[in-house]
């Protein structure tokens, strides 16, 4: 701990030889990704280098104040701006682009017979099942494309779902 405070290079290395392993442990759980745990783990080990003089042993043991800064830092960067344009950025897989693999009206890809429930429903109910579900659209993007106000689309979506959930039950 002294060779920390007085920023020895002797004490880092101590201090990353001891502790790295169960910190890369911790943040790997958080963020479970072994790129982005790298990242996080150099951020936690500049944290705990820069504000060695904020830990106080009488509040806790020094392991329990890594681990908490390790968790903080990899939840952080999980809500950090960059982190979530990067999942943005992702490419996306082949079958996102084939919309015949994925629609409602394909029996193929239909291995629970799901296209038989949705059939027991009115088509306009059906539509607001297939646009949100299938088709990826929010409540305010079927408002627009249906020019339909949103309010009307959030109450028509909520008994779509209700007869789903009704539906489903008679197929249990």
């Amino acid at each position: 701990m002294e060779l920390l405070r007085k920023k020895s290079e002797a004490g880092f290395k101590h201090l990353y030889n001891h502790y790295s392993g169960a910190l890369y442990g911790v943040i790997f759980r958080i963020v479970q990704s072994k790129e982005y745990t790298e990242e996080v783990i150099q951020d936690v080990f500049v944290k705990i280098w820069n504000s060695i003089h904020q830990y106080d042993a009488f509040k806790g043991r020094f392991y329990t104040w890594m681990i908490n800064i390790a968790r903080n830092t990899a939840i952080d960067y999980l809500k950090s701006k960059s982190f979530q344009n990067e999942l943005k950025n992702q490419p996306l897989p082949d079958f996102v682009y084939n919309s015949t693999e994925l629609s409602t009206i394909n029996k193929s890809s239909d291995f629970i017979g799901f296209v038989d429930v949705l059939a027991h429903l009115e088509s306009d109910k059906r539509e607001m099942i297939d646009l949100a579900y299938y088709q990826g659209y929010t409540q305010s993007e079927i408002s627009e494309k249906l020019k339909i106000p949103l309010g009307t689309i959030k109450t028509k979506m909520r008994n779509a779902l209700v007869k789903l959930k009704d539906l489903l039950q008679d197929y249990k």
